[in-house]
């Protein structure tokens, strides 16, 4: 019997991936441990490797395609002994037709032409990301609303649950149901969703849905057409949405509408931070070549800093979830990276047991695969809380939006020179601004506090974070 290789779930989330490059070809011997082919994921380009030992009699879907599906067929291999013939010919038959290459980036629309109208799921395509967004066909009518319209993401099916008399009012009114947010029953559209869109009142907000899928989110975006509309023809250049630029924008309007965000800001002084640093990677021992062991940063004091803190303050070491909350034992600190397309969020595990050089080597190590596209997805998943440096671009104060599962964010800024009045005197301090952001649902505002309060405490006395 010939083996189905199927489109691989190389995460937790991904439900679609790119097949990027076949490392094997046609006719080419296979065997368990071989690397056949490279898959794209969000996030990062991993290496797909064989578990079975024969010959590939068919590769389905070439090299180059987007979004195909998880569990769908990308290629066949013949066991040994097998007709390889045979095997490809029955491959073909059973080939789904929902992946195809990517198509070459549009050209600019000229302001009274019409772009693509909301393009039709192909029957074997994998359920899409929730935050979706589906446009109307030409020639149908959207609700009217204020200014713009409000517009569902997409549930992973195409069919919208609402009720009889729903159907049937916005059947009369020319009104696209697939536009409206229900608030009946488990997102049920029904009479009064309807009136309010023929109205143009706004829908009154539902209940926060209890897990991504739960139900989508109700924003108002404005059409690709309206905005291209807006300039000159000519005058600029459509650059397509790459997979991790559709999920950072996905995740971060997710994250601003579903999580309460809540800020405060502190200003730490870093002068005995500054001169340990230099005094610990002064110390530090150098190989033949000269090479020191480690190079401390102060982003490596920042990450060790944050973690010990959590530890002081465990309340606010926790994850929200409808049910309960989640208390870490340990504090894993996700540190934001900046790749091509958008960053990442490698995560520095236990690091509040960690050395400063080994959290220093650890980020060296993550920040080099993470632009290469080479992290694992455990690699990048999960933690407690997070950190956002922008100091090295002279930013002075920000505040990051919150990467979930976690309920806080560090957002840190440039350490300089400031004034600064000590027993009546002005005298010059390094000083560094960090804002934090939390979820108010499980870390309020005087419990954000106690944790700046705690992480400022060892930022300015470095030497207790190696008590």
């Amino acid at each position: 019997m010939p083996v189905n290789i199927l489109m691989p779930a190389l995460s937790p989330t991904m439900e679609k991936g790119n097949l990027a490059k076949w490392l094997k070809k046609e006719g080419e011997k296979v065997k368990p441990g071989d690397v056949i082919a490279e898959i794209e994921t969000d996030k990062a380009t991993m290496e797909y490797e064989a578990i079975d030992e024969g010959t590939l009699a068919k590769i389905v879907v070439p090299e180059g395609t987007q979004d195909v599906p998880v569990n769908q067929l990308i290629a066949v291999l013949a066991e040994e002994g097998e007709d390889v013939k045979a095997a490809a010919a029955g491959a073909e038959k059973n080939a789904a037709p929902a992946a195809k290459p990517a198509a070459p980036a549009p050209k600019p629309a000229s302001a009274g032409a019409p772009v693509a109208s909301g393009e039709t799921r192909p029957s074997g395509a994998s359920r899409e990301p929730q935050a979706q967004i589906r446009r109307p066909a030409e020639g149908e009518r959207a609700p009217a609303s204020k200014g713009e319209l409000p517009v569902a993401a997409a549930h992973g099916a195409d069919r919208v649950f609402s009720s009889p008399l729903a159907r049937r009012l916005a059947k009369d009114a020319g009104i696209d149901l697939a536009w409206l947010r229900g608030s009946g029953p488990h997102g049920r559209v029904i009479a009064r969703d309807v009136e309010a869109a023929k109205s143009g009142k706004e829908l009154a907000a539902p209940a926060v849905a209890t897990s991504a899928a739960a139900a989508p989110l109700a924003v108002q975006i404005p059409a690709d057409d309206k905005i291209r509309a807006l300039f000159e023809p000519g005058s600029y250049e459509v650059v397509p949405h790459d997979n991790i630029r559709k999920v950072i924008a996905r995740r971060l309007l997710e994250a601003k509408l579903t999580i309460p965000h809540f800020y405060l800001t502190v200003d730490c002084n870093i002068d005995k931070l500054v001169a340990a640093r230099e005094e610990i990677n002064a110390a530090a021992v150098k190989d033949k070549e000269g090479k020191p062991a480690y190079k401390i940063s102060v982003n490596d004091f920042v990450i060790k800093a944050l973690a010990l803190a959590l530890q002081r303050v465990p309340d606010a070491n926790v994850t929200w979830t409808e049910a309960a909350m989640l208390r870490h034992r340990h504090a894993d600190i996700g540190v934001a990276v900046s790749i091509p397309g958008g960053l990442i969020t490698p995560v520095i595990r236990k690091a509040e047991q960690k050395s400063l050089s080994a959290i220093s080597n650890e980020m060296k190590d993550f920040a080099a695969r993470a632009r290469a596209r080479k992290l694992k997805p455990e690699e990048y998943q999960g933690g407690s809380s997070a950190v956002s440096n922008l100091g090295m671009y002279g930013v002075k104060e920000f505040y990051a939006i919150i990467n979930p599962p976690h309920a806080t964010i560090l957002s840190v800024g440039a350490g300089e020179e400031r004034a600064v009045v000590r027993n009546g005197k002005i005298e010059a301090a390094h000083l560094m601004t960090v804002g934090l952001a939390t979820d108010h649902r499980a870390v309020d505002g005087a419990l954000g506090a106690v944790l700046l309060s705690a992480f400022k405490a060892l930022i300015e006395n470095p030497v207790m974070m190696v008590v």
